[in-house]
């Protein structure tokens, strides 16, 4: 079974419609909050795609993770990985939208 991602342009609003359109992601364009929804993808990578993206911000930049439960596990492997703060926009009970900040070491 194959499902395909969509990284959005900023979040979609609960219960709303996710799509939105987004740039191509070159960094040429105007900075928008990019939003990953991982409840698309596969449990077994989920945690490798959301380091892929977060690996991609500059420090000060931001990207918000759609999950299905609080992600609390991937926040604290994504704080060894650099400095952040996080934000939740929505907790649940159906989805989880958490904005995360890599910060300046």
């Amino acid at each position: 079974m194959s499902e395909s991602v969509e990284i959005l342009r900023s979040a979609p609003a609960a219960g709303g419609d996710p799509t939105s359109g987004g740039a191509c992601g070159c960094g040429e364009h105007a900075a928008e909050t990019p939003v990953l929804d991982v409840r698309t993808i596969p449990h077994a990578v989920r945690h490798g795609a959301v380091f892929g993206a977060f690996d991609q911000i500059r420090p000060g930049d931001s990207l918000v993770i759609i999950a299905p439960h609080a992600p609390l596990p991937m926040l604290a492997q994504l704080s060894q990985r650099a400095p952040i703060e996080t934000e939740f926009l929505v907790e649940g009970p159906v989805e989880w939208q958490v904005r995360i900040t890599r910060r300046t070491a």
